[in-house]
């Protein structure tokens, strides 16, 4: 497998329209609005080879009878979504693409999440993950106050209990919540702050950004996977940006990153090479203004995979061929 700074690199993109994670609806259009923004031609300018799989389909998914929990919203629906995507990122894992889902609400990393760690730990590779996002999402059905399911997609990811029966015969593959690193919260719930604490996951919220400053904090994430030789997904939710420069979400909070950061935020981890999958969530169509937070996605996209202003080089451990 070559790094993701290597001159032949593979990208599969894949639509996840769902909505019924979230209280606000219209995110099932956001794959659409991905594609429409270019994001298909945007990374094939970057010389990456780009092949789009299309949506996700929940047609022939079997439908369940285990019990539904009390306070999971959605459930049935959200199940067959997750039962859906969890092999097909596995398999897309597998070919040796890099798989970029796109949503669609967060609800959808408990499917993506768990393919992709369960090919990573098939190969002995930790599957670490950055959780980019003005809410931590880890609630479960004991302490969420809304039972909407985005809100438990971290929690599920980590093996929080109260959702066992999300994937039926799926194997699951969570990770530890040592692997979990919460970046740009600004919007925690009471219960939900207790568990982060209880299982001492890393968080970097915006006083923190404010404090120490973007580089400081991506930087401690990357050694921290990079001494584990690891492997990192991208989970960005679009609501982490101000809503000045992304107001097309339905769960905006003030104080979110600025433009800027959350570049700097994504050529960083390009210059790792270490990011080997991506969710791009909770983008909503119906509330966006002409394209303006489609857009400002696919810029960022584009800055995790390599688009630059000026031509500096790149720091020769990201060059590095990928250790299987």
């Amino acid at each position: 497998m070559t790094n993701i700074t290597g001159s032949s690199r593979r990208v599969a993109l894949l639509g996840i329209p769902i909505d019924m994670g979230a209280s606000q609806r219209g995110t099932l259009m956001g794959p659409a609005a991905l594609r429409t923004a270019g994001i298909k031609p945007v990374l094939e300018n970057l010389g990456i080879d780009v092949l789009d799989h299309g949506d996700i389909s929940i047609a022939q998914i079997v439908p369940a009878t285990d019990p539904i929990p009390a306070k999971a919203n959605n459930y049935r629906d959200i199940q067959a979504w997750v039962r859906a995507l969890s092999p097909r990122a596995y398999d897309l894992t597998k070919s040796g693409a890099i798989p970029i889902f796109l949503g669609g609400d967060h609800s959808l990393s408990m499917g993506s999440i768990n393919g992709v760690a369960r090919y990573w730990h098939e190969r002995g590779r930790e599957l670490f993950v950055l959780w980019l996002d003005a809410h931590a999402d880890y609630n479960t059905p004991l302490t969420t106050m809304t039972a909407n399911m985005h809100g438990m997609s971290a929690a599920f990811a980590c093996g929080e209990p109260g959702l066992e029966g999300l994937l039926g015969a799926e194997p699951r593959a969570s990770i530890s919540p040592a692997h979990l690193d919460l970046f740009g919260i600004h919007s925690i719930d009471p219960l939900e702050k207790k568990l982060v604490q209880d299982r001492r996951i890393a968080v970097a919220d915006m006083r923190a950004i404010d404090e120490f400053g973007v580089s400081v904090l991506i930087h401690r994430v990357i050694e921290r996977v990079r001494a584990r030789n690891g492997v990192l997904h991208v989970s960005f939710d679009l609501d982490v940006l101000d809503p000045g420069i992304a107001p097309g979400v339905g769960t905006t909070v003030p104080g979110g990153a600025t433009y800027r950061e959350a570049h700097l935020v994504m050529e960083l981890l390009y210059d790792s090479g270490l990011v080997r999958s991506v969710d791009i969530v909770e983008l909503n169509p119906f509330l966006d203004e002409r394209g303006r937070t489609a857009r400002v996605a696919v810029e960022l996209i584009a800055s995790l995979f390599g688009q630059q202003i000026t031509d500096r080089q790149t720091p020769s451990n990201a060059l590095e061929p990928d250790r299987i």
